[in-house]
């Protein structure tokens, strides 16, 4: 099986720990590799977020239930690890593993929390909070409609994944959303 082939929707690859070595380590000289027909493979946009979590396998699961995730692909590391898998959500791609120890790529778990969220606009907010948490994220932040034109609110996800759900209800101004900032932060509706 060659690994630079793009892999066939839901697919699942099991790379040795030999194979997944040279892949990391030496990859295709770059006269062998094939030439892109655009700069960005097609179905992902400019920026692709990446998901460490110390059990993918459950991840991929609780992402389709929860945030109605499609997984487009999954190829296995070393001990059955997931190494890369692809999930789909709406019109975006976002990548996920698990952890590797050898690696700097850390799940919050390990780290003891994260330093970003995952923003993720759907046609409901408050259906799409009551799935999440539901299907056992953590509630963060109950939907509620903010100053800048959203209906918002926030869960953490079994793996300590924070997620940011919206949304969009209104088109404000920047004028407007400036004076609804200032209201906001004063305490006042």
């Amino acid at each position: 099986m060659n690994p630079w082939k793009p892999a066939p929707v839901s697919s699942r690859v099991d790379f040795p720990a030999k194979t997944l070595e040279g892949v990391i380590t030496r990859g295709t000289p770059p006269d062998r590799m094939p030439k892109a027909q655009a700069p960005v493979p097609g179905g992902f946009h400019t920026v692709t977020h990446v998901l460490v979590v110390d059990d993918a396998a459950k991840a991929l699961t609780f992402y389709g239930k929860a945030l109605g995730a499609r997984e487009r692909n999954r190829a296995l590391g070393p001990g059955g690890k997931v190494w890369h898998a692809e999930i789909e959500i709406g019109d975006s791609v976002i990548m996920l593993s698990d952890e590797f120890p050898d690696t700097e790529m850390k799940s919050p778990r390990s780290l003891g929390g994260t330093s970003s969220s995952v923003w993720l606009y759907v046609p409901d907010v408050d259906a799409a909070f009551q799935r999440a948490v539901a299907a056992g994220a953590k509630a963060t932040q109950a939907p509620q409609t903010m100053f800048w034109g959203d209906r918002f609110g926030s869960i953490t996800d079994p793996f300590g994944h924070t997620w940011s759900i919206a949304t969009h209800v209104e088109d404000v101004p920047p004028a407007e959303r400036e004076k609804r900032r200032q209201a906001a932060l004063q305490g006042s509706p």
